[in-house]
Formats: structure tokens, C-alpha cells, sequence
């Protein structure tokens, strides 16, 4: 027998556009949304129906992280394949559920150590851990002298976390097809560098058109995605070129490179990641590095161009997306919704605006069948309660006790991002014990405090 849940009284953010529809309702049937708009307006129901009065809380879309490191266990920048598999993959189960309980219902994978995005989407999907629904990727794949190769030739480590380094067409298919062997979704290879990097900077193309080509059409071939870190113009230039689907950072962009994303705005999507830039300009005293090194490394600069660029890429009409490298000890799990404020901050943005990165435009990139992103009839049941109005103040999505619950394929989440949410305390029990056991226990409950 199917399941349907109504809420009402709420602040409606369908994801569409940028309407808040007050009071709304939303009407859930098992996983699917049935109906998401006036109250008014809602159909008959079946006399069976759950119905929670939300009391005039806020109701979204699920959010996408759309530049997500799962697998990072919040290590400085030049550390992270410095963690123990074995490690790396509990703390994974961690940010998983972190992840979910921020509002953050999907994920795009930008790269996993080892290969912990495959093993924890699996357990994802078959219930045994709370997580986003994950686009899991492999290992990054980079040539030699890439900014996947991090490690002096001296040391020779002996170990295998984080890049593949692969140089020529066919090592660069042999590197894509060992990845879909491991049962990933997505690849992610490195086109150019990174400001902290003497032998990979921005701007330095470090694979070759016939490689790029390659690793971009063994991928497809394979029913894979191709996700890149281009900062430079000529990096972004290959990477439209040859196919890629999602672009990480495009910090430095010309008139040829506007022009070449505005023409293929419908099969890719672009995403700036600028909380890193800000995070360690922020934190680089602390992290050893003077302001002065700070400058010649091209880091104010580039969130400078990066402004520039993003203003670009929204009058294009190319898809901007939310998500930011988190998963670093200056941008840790759990702080995913800071991207919000950064869009309304430092690229203009209206708070609707940021938003709809957030639902709409990423849950369009994280499934290409359209089912994500938006509280509409037909598509899948992921949303967040917030006690608080992102519209009025989007900063409200960075206070976990103010999201109320999540809902992720119909199933209610709440308390994921306390420090232990399996434990419960006596007046749980005492809640418990109240309630009949003859009688399915009703939502309603769950939904009427943050903690």
C-alpha cells in the first residue's frame, strides 16, 4: 500500500523560479512528489494520507553539492592522501550523513581517495548509511607534473590514495577504463594547476588535446561522466572542446572561452569552487604562508577574475553550480551551505538566485533525466525543512539546529549532523512508550523541534 504524506502551512521555495508561495503544501506518495503549490490548491487525498502542519516552516528542494570530496578527512590541501584507507573510509560514513543532514540531498564527486565514493554510494542506495544520493568518482587522473602528482620524485611514496598519473592517449584510456572497472560514475582529470603548485600552475596545460580527447571519449563510451579542474582560459577552452561535462573553477576566462561555454551551455555546467581561494587567504598565516606569497601566487587575483568570470558566465546563461572543495582543515565538512553566502557575497547574486545554483541548476547536472532539483509532480521526494527563511537570510542553512528535517526519496532524516545521532535519551524512551504499538507512529513528531 502506498504511502502519502501532506504538509501544510509552509513557506513553498519550489526551486523553479524564484516565487515563495505562501501558505503552500507539498504531498508526498512514497518517493514521488504528487503536488507542490498553494494550499488552496491541493487535490483530494486518500483518507490514509499522513498530514503534518509545518506551522509556516520553510520547505525547499534538496541542495547539491556539486565539487564534493566525500572521501576528504578535512587534512590541510598537501595532505590528503596522507590518511590511512581505513581511516579515511569511517570518517566517509561521517560525512555522508553530515552531508545529507546540512540539506544536501545529492552530490557530484570532483575526486575520491581510494576508492571510497563507489564503496559508500553502494551502501548509500542500499540503506545501510544515511548519505546524498552520490555521482561517485575514482581515483583523479593526471599526467606526470600535474597537480595530481604531489610527491618529489626523491620520496617515490608508496602509495595509491588520491591521483592516477598517466601520460599518453592510450595510458590515459587504460586509466578511464580501470576506473570503470571500480564502478565509478564520473572521472575527474586535471587540465592545469594550482597556484600553490612550482610545477603545475594555472595556466600550464598539463594534457595534451589527443589525451584530453581521449580520457573524454573512453568515458562517455563507457557511460561515464568527465569532471575537470581548469583554472585557466586555455584550460576551459580544452575542456569544452573535447567534451567535458562539468568544469571546476574556470577562474580565468577570456572572450574565445565565454563564447565556446555560452554555445555548449546545454550539455555542461560550470563550477567556480571559490570557497577555497577564499578559505586560504583567509587561513594562510596560519597554514605558514605569508600575505606576500599569498599575492604572488596569483591567489587575490584569481577571486578577483573569478568574480569576473562568474558575472560572465551568468550572462551567457551558462549554469553555475554550488560547491567548494569542502572536505580541507579551512573548509570542512559540514560548511557546504557557506558556498550560498559566497554566491550572494562576492559573485551579486540575489539570495533566490544562489539558491536555485543550489537546487535547481545542480539537481539538473546530478541527474540528466530531470527528477532532481525541483518540488515538482513526478519527481523524486528530496527536500529540506528549515525553521527560517533562506530567502530573507540565506546564511540560515549554515545553522544545522535550524534545519527541522530532511526528506531524501520520501524517508524523513533528522539529528544526522549531531555529533551522534544513534543515541537516544530517556525522553525518547518515554515518547516511545506513550504511543500505542497497535498504531503506525506519525511523522508529525519528528518535525516539531530542530534537536
Amino acid at each position: 500500500m502506498a504511502t502519502h504524506t501532506l504538509f501544510t502551512t509552509v513557506n513553498l521555495f519550489t526551486g523553479v523560479d524564484d516565487e515563495v508561495i505562501q501558505p503552500g503544501a507539498v504531498w508526498v506518495e512514497d518517493n514521488l512528489i504528487r503536488f507542490a503549490g498553494p494550499e488552496s490548491d491541493v487535490p483530494n487525498l486518500p483518507d490514509t494520507t499522513t498530514r503534518v502542519d509545518l506551522g509556516g516552516q520553510f520547505v525547499m528542494p534538496g541542495m547539491t553539492e556539486s565539487h564534493a570530496h566525500i572521501s576528504y578527512t578535512n587534512n590541510g590541501p598537501t595532505e590528503l592522501d596522507k590518511t590511512p584507507v581505513e581511516e579515511a573510509m569511517v570518517s566517509s560514513v561521517d560525512n555522508a550523513r553530515l552531508m545529507l543532514g546540512s540539506g544536501f540531498t545529492s552530490a557530484i564527486s570532483f575526486g575520491s581517495v581510494h576508492r571510497i565514493d563507489v564503496y559508500l554510494r553502494d551502501a548509500i542506495n542500499k540503506g545501510q548509511i544515511p548519505g546524498p544520493r552520490l555521482i561517485a568518482s575514482g581515483r583523479d587522473v593526471g599526467a606526470t607534473a600535474s597537480n595530481a602528482d604531489l610527491h618529489p620524485d626523491y620520496a617515490r611514496p608508496q602509495m595509491e590514495g588520491l591521483g592516477m598519473l598517466v601520460d599518453g592517449p592510450w595510458a590515459v584510456r587504460r586509466a578511464v577504463r580501470t576506473l570503470r572497472k571500480n564502478r565509478a560514475n564520473i572521472i575527474k582529470i586535471f587540465l592545469d594547476g594550482e597556484g600553490l603548485s612550482d610545477h603545475a600552475p594555472p595556466g600550464e596545460l598539463t594534457y595534451t588535446d589527443d589525451e584530453v580527447a581521449a580520457a573524454v571519449n573512453e568515458a562517455h563510451t563507457r557511460n561515464m561522466r568527465v569532471a575537470c579542474h581548469s583554472r585557466s582560459a586555455a584550460a576551459v577552452k580544452q575542456a569544452v572542446r573535447h567534451g567535458v561535462d562539468v568544469i571546476g573553477h574556470a577562474n580565468f576566462l577570456d572572450d574565445e572561452a565565454v563564447d565556446m561555454l555560452k554555445k555548449a551551455r546545454d550539455r555542461l555546467a560550470v563550477g567556480p569552487a571559490i570557497a577555497w581561494e577564499i578559505k586560504f587567504v583567509e587561513n594562510a598565516e596560519r597554514m605558514g604562508f605569508s600575505m606576500k606569497t599569498v599575492e604572488a601566487r596569483g591567489y587575490l587575483t584569481e577571486i578577483e577574475e573569478t568574480k569576473k568570470a562568474v558575472k560572465r558566465l551568468r550572462e551567457a546563461g551558462v549554469r553555475v553550480l554550488i560547491g567548494g572543495d569542502y572536505g580541507l582543515n579551512i573548509t570542512p565538512h559540514g560548511t557546504y551551505a557557506k558556498d550560498i553566502e559566497y554566491f550572494v557575497d562576492h559573485f551579486g547574486m540575489s539570495n533566490t538566485e544562489a539558491l536555485l545554483c543550489a537546487t535547481r541548476d545542480g539537481g539538473a547536472v546530478a541527474d540528466p533525466r530531470g527528477m532532481l532539483g525541483t518540488l515538482e509532480e513526478g519527481k523524486l521526494a528530496d527536500l529540506v525543512i528549515v525553521d527560517g527563511n533562506p530567502v530573507e537570510e540565506v546564511r540560515v542553512l549554515q545553522d544545522h539546529s535550524r534545519i527541522t528535517a530532511v526528506m531524501k526519496d520520501g524517508k524523513i532524516y533528522r539529528g544526522l549532523t549531531n555529533d551522534n545521532p544513534y543515541l537516544a535519551s530517556s525522553e525518547d524512551l518515554v515518547t516511545a512508550r506513550a504511543q500505542s504499538p497497535k498504531r503506525q507512529a506519525s511523522v508529525a513528531p519528528l518535525l516539531q523541534t530542530a534537536n
